[in-house]
């Protein structure tokens, strides 16, 4: 048994807010750990992917958890590229991936909800502060709601119960390395 055990039954059964913050790599990796620790306990995530469409190698992998595990993909980062403001379009997309993870957590369809990249859609003004704050206050008991990305507004790092700031030291990025297949991609 853990070290962590307990028989305190609430314990057992309580699920919480985390957050995967910084500037670091390593954030959505940690989430998708998360989901694939749950799978082998026989939990269901949902893997909503804010700014993201990319074919990332953790999609074809946890296509193949499929039953355990369900990711989504809502619009891309091409106006951040372009160095333009979010169009109608972006709003509307990322918004139906706050619908669409808010009706998940609320018909506990998942036993776990990430919300990837969350706070990157934030920061580039996709999403607003109030409105995903409104789905943190909605979690049921019943599902652990995960958020990724950089510059997590405090808002949300004061709702959750678990925050972890992923700090670059050091990364080969500054020396002109892109992302790399199977590494950052």
């Amino acid at each position: 048994m853990p070290a962590y055990e307990t028989n305190d039954e609430t314990f057992a059964r309580r699920r919480y807010i985390q957050v995967y913050t910084g500037l670091g790599k390593g954030k959505t990796t940690a989430a998708v750990g998360q989901a694939v620790r749950a799978a082998g306990h026989g939990l269901k995530t949902l893997i909503v992917m804010f700014m993201k469409n990319y074919p990332y190698g953790e999609i074809s992998t946890l296509e193949k958890l499929k039953d355990h595990i369900a990711v989504e993909q809502y619009g891309d980062d091409a106006f951040v590229l372009r160095r333009e403001k979010p169009s109608p379009n972006d709003l509307a997309v990322a918004r139906k991936a706050l619908d669409r993870a808010e009706t998940a957590m609320r018909e506990k369809q998942f036993d776990i909800v990430i919300l990837d990249e969350i706070c990157v859609a934030h920061y580039f003004g996709l999403v607003t502060t109030e409105a995903v704050t409104n789905v943190l206050e909605k979690k049921p008991e019943e599902v652990e709601l995960i958020l990724t990305g950089r510059y997590c507004p405090p808002e949300w790092i004061e709702k959750a119960d678990l925050v972890t700031d992923m700090t670059e030291i050091k990364h080969y990025y500054t020396d002109g390395i892109t992302a790399r297949e199977g590494f950052e991609s």
